[in-house]
């Protein structure tokens, strides 16, 4: 492909992204839908366009779906209008300490019985597949800062998906260690201590340092009404994810927590739309490449290693896993049966399943074709969360948004 047609796509695709959602916003047809198909088209329509290898471009793979997501996870600390609390926050804690770690223990085991993964690879597959996650769940989320749009079940994947990509991040280290380490006593103690409480701890405390002192410098010395600009959004990302990554620790959390500070300090200005909007642009454009590249990459024949126990494991984490790992860790939150249903069927998964693939098998021994049957089962996965949730999500959100207003 030449230069001069690599910048006319890219331009088609930041006009898709820009344009699309005015004429879907009345179809039971998703964005990402229209974008997985467009690029499926793509080598179809350009011979010699070039072919995407999800191994030998796993590096690649890696650094854009990381920007993609970090700058999801700002957007979504930032547009929570809750403050965060035990009580106030308990569907969210219930999501992370139950549903989420439930999820990658029967995603791995479906893994080993029904596909035959070993168990570093099962773990990778649960921990990569269990995370909701921050970019495609948009449409299911709360809205933009201050609109006050904060049912409960809007608030409860917005607040999953802002922190248990950071979380499942403890399960991919596992599997790394399993992979370089094997099963052992000194392993495991070391992935406690360093990979879960460490790291954990830094994340947080590093989210709330760049958060306040962000805060202080912007609303305090500066005074966003005299000139600062929406890129302090980007600046905000980096800074946390960057600083906390040196300190070996989850950056995903360290931007969440940092983007939920910053938005603490001066809650009622206006200020945070400006950050939350020039972070969502961002988000769109890498949002739209993405998944236009996994298309390509699906009509070059990524879904090629698929087995029958493959897909019937991909279904069930659709349609099983994590709907039942919902419920169940929802069991006793007092919420409604349709706000229930809500929060636990619409656990879409996507860019941030693709950031945890690449980054274990850029970090890892993994044998490359155990490297593309993950890649096989993890696609599919997405792109079935991708063609069910575009076409549902709208239904299932309104009627538990309607539930919220009763209650």
């Amino acid at each position: 492909m030449n230069y001069e047609l690599f910048l006319t796509l890219i331009g088609a695709i930041t006009l898709m992204a820009a344009v699309l959602p005015h004429f879907l916003r009345n179809l039971p047809v998703s964005l990402p839908m229209v974008l997985v198909a467009c690029g499926l088209l793509l080598p179809f329509a350009l011979p010699n366009f070039p072919t995407i290898d999800v191994i030998s471009f796993g590096l690649l793979i890696e650094k854009l779906t990381e920007f993609a997501v970090i700058m999801s996870l700002t957007g979504a600390g930032l547009k929570i209008d809750r403050r965060i609390g035990w009580r106030s926050w308990s569907t969210t804690w219930r999501l992370l300490a139950i549903t989420m770690p439930l999820s990658i223990i029967m995603v791995a085991l479906g893994g080993m019985w029904l596909v035959g993964l070993p168990l570093a690879a099962a773990v990778l597959l649960g921990a990569a597949i269990a995370p909701t996650d921050p970019v495609l769940a948009a449409s299911v989320q709360v809205g933009k800062p201050r609109e006050g749009n904060e049912p409960e079940t809007r608030f409860a994947l917005t607040s999953e998906a802002g922190l248990n990509d950071g979380l499942a991040f403890p399960f991919v280290y596992l599997s790394i260690a399993l992979v370089s380490q094997g099963l052992g006593a000194d392993m495991l103690w070391n992935w406690l201590t360093v990979s879960v409480l460490w790291k954990i701890g830094c994340g947080v405390a590093m989210g709330v340092l760049v958060g306040t002192v962000v805060a202080r410098l912007v609303f305090v010395i500066v005074n966003p009404a005299k000139g600062a600009q929406g890129f302090v959004a980007l600046s905000l990302t980096l800074t946390a994810y960057g600083l906390c990554e040196l300190a070996h620790g989850y950056g995903f959390i360290a931007v969440f927590v940092a983007a939920l500070t910053f938005r603490d300090f001066e809650r009622e200005d206006e200020y945070h739309v400006v950050l939350h909007d020039f972070g969502e642009e961002i988000e769109m454009l890498f949002l739209a490449l993405l998944l236009m590249m996994l298309g390509v990459a699906v009509a070059q024949g990524l879904l090629g290693y698929l087995s029958v126990p493959m897909v019937v494991l991909a279904v069930l984490v659709i349609a099983v896993i994590r709907p039942l790992c919902g419920w169940i860790g929802l069991l006793g939150s007092g919420l409604s049966y349709r706000q229930r249903v809500g929060i636990s069927v619409l656990g879409i998964r996507g860019i941030g399943t693709f950031y945890y693939l690449s980054y274990a098998l850029n970090n890892a021994e993994f044998d490359i074709e155990l490297g593309r049957e993950l890649w096989a089962i993890s696609a599919l996965i997405v792109l079935i969360s991708v063609v069910l949730h575009g076409i549902w999500a709208p239904r299932i959100i309104s009627v538990a948004d309607e539930q919220d207003q009763i209650k």
